[in-house]
């Protein structure tokens, strides 16, 4: 009988899914968890609709298993039985590992390759969405929830990943929609693919929905593995630490010329992200969405931190309504698992323009906002060039509570940057001059000497120090130690209002 369960929807139904450039169930899970650490549920659980047969398991495999030795539940649905439809034997199922999981403080991983609810079990299996929907929402912030799109995932289906942490996509072989492209074309007329409708790309660097994009599903797997090594089991765990041989007082001096002396030339904010965690390495969250904000897992001293920073190379790093969003939810899931934050600064402002502002960047970017006050864990900021305006307020600013607040030497932290602020407050003064150009120099001079630069900020307690840039590393480090033993708490309440 197990034997005959391990063949799920049988031999031939395998290798059409091997002809896709898919693996089967298990296969992924055989791939996913440490080698023969996988313990299966239900094994021998069978569809309730007479109309379909027995089919052990009902297209989804569940169980439980471990990622470099630590417990995680999984989930994964067998394209090869019934196209891996939901119906209520199949919803019970997840909703056990799901149930068992928050229970015991472990992640929760669904592999996803579905074709949707099972429309012989009729309502049953639009109960059992919402089953597992309600299940995704009690656990929000409690276990960390991964989900794999790995074919199909369409309709009522797509909102259990949206509601997970972390989207993983595989391009051409994994698709996320609503409706449809026939649905679409008979509603809107418009003609569309599945790829461009809801492939990879598309949710990797447009819609925002897909946090990762691999090539193929090995690839997908093995990135899932690397996510989990960065997180907690639950709300309550420390994330796990990895010894490193990075020692925590290394320096290096190849940052104290990263920023270029001209204040407009861009620079890759990955580099200062890569000369300073631990190893060089970081896995980056959002990767082709929203690009001119950085949001990505690294250590310090073998300890988890969430990165958040503007890129420079985009947008001149400036804050818009994708980018407020993108740094929200990654800095509220930080929060949520007690993961300290580091962020790096060199924001120009909100993206000014009819566009914006019509679309809402006052609600939207006010959800960054809320998160950094939100937040009570440890929380590191570095203003590498510049703070402008409100965007100062908003990325972690020792007004919103931050713990170590801190710049290099040619910040500038003003209401707006020198030049328009001087052309603001000596307009009449320079319409008159003889020598407009040298007078206007000759103002911004003294604006940044009086007004722009870090320590200003400092001389108010804004700013806890002025750091040179090679020895940000080991200052980061000194201080996430300090903060070790933090305790900090918000008023008691059901929950807050962010402007969602």
């Amino acid at each position: 009988m197990r034997a005959r369960a391990a063949l799920g929807g049988g031999e031939a139904r395998i290798a059409q899914q091997h002809a896709k450039g898919k693996l089967t169930a298990r296969e992924r899970v055989d791939l996913l968890l440490d080698d023969g650490s996988f313990t299966e549920l239900g094994a021998f659980v069978t569809a309730r609709s007479d109309d379909l047969g027995a089919s052990l398991g009902d297209g989804v495999v569940t169980g439980f298993g471990r990622i470099d030795g630590r417990l995680v539940y999984v989930f994964s649905q067998d394209f090869t039985v019934f196209g891996g439809s939901l119906a209520e034997a199949h919803a019970e199922k997840i909703c056990k590992v799901m149930d068992l999981a928050v229970r015991n403080g472990a992640p929760i991983i669904g592999l996803n390759d579905s074709g949707g609810a099972r429309i012989q079990e009729g309502v049953v299996s639009l109960g059992g969405y919402a089953d597992v929907f309600l299940r995704n929402v009690l656990a929000s912030g409690v276990v960390p929830q991964v989900s794999a799109i790995l074919g199909p995932c369409a309709g009522g289906a797509v909102y259990s990943p949206a509601i997970t942490d972390f989207v993983a996509m595989v391009r051409d072989t994994s698709y996320l929609f609503v409706t449809g492209p026939d649905v679409t074309r008979t509603v809107t007329h418009e003609e569309v693919t599945f790829d461009e409708l809801g492939g990879a790309d598309v949710h990797a660097t447009r819609s925002g929905v897909a946090h990762f994009e691999s090539a193929d599903e090995p690839a997908c797997l093995a990135l899932l593995r690397t996510l989990v090594g960065y997180l907690p089991s639950n709300n309550l765990d420390p994330a796990p630490v990895v010894p490193t041989d990075d020692p925590a007082e290394r320096a290096d001096p190849e940052l104290d010329g990263v920023v270029p002396a001209a204040p407009t030339k861009p620079y890759d904010m990955r580099e200062v992200i890569r000369r300073v965690v631990d190893d060089g390495a970081s896995l980056e969250v959002h990767e082709g969405w929203a690009r001119n904000i950085l949001c990505a897992f690294a250590r310090l001293d073998g300890r988890t931190v969430g990165v958040v920073a503007q890129q420079p190379l985009v947008l001149a790093g400036v804050l818009d309504i994708d980018a407020s969003v993108k740094a929200a939810r990654f800095v509220r899931f930080c929060d949520a698992f007690n993961i300290p934050l580091v962020t790096f600064v060199d924001v120009p402002g909100f993206l000014p323009g009819t566009d914006q502002e019509h679309r809402g960047i006052i609600r939207n970017g006010a959800k960054l906002l809320y998160a950094y006050a939100e937040a009570t864990v440890p929380k590191l900021t570095v203003i590498t060039r510049k703070a402008y305006g409100g965007a100062y307020d908003v990325m972690s600013s020792k007004h919103l509570r931050g713990d170590w607040n801190v710049a290099w030497p040619g910040a500038e932290i003003a209401v707006m940057g020198p030049e328009g602020a001087v052309n603001i407050l000596y307009r009449a003064e320079l319409a008159a001059a003889t020598d407009p150009e040298a007078r206007r120099h000759e103002l911004v001079r003294e604006y940044v000497e009086r007004f722009a630069n870090p320590y200003v900020a400092a001389a108010r307690g804004y700013l806890d120090d002025v750091i040179e840039p090679h020895e940000t590393r080991s200052r980061l480090i000194a201080a996430l130690r300090s903060l070790a033993g933090k305790r900090d708490a918000n008023p008691r309440k059901k929950h807050g209002n962010i402007p969602l």
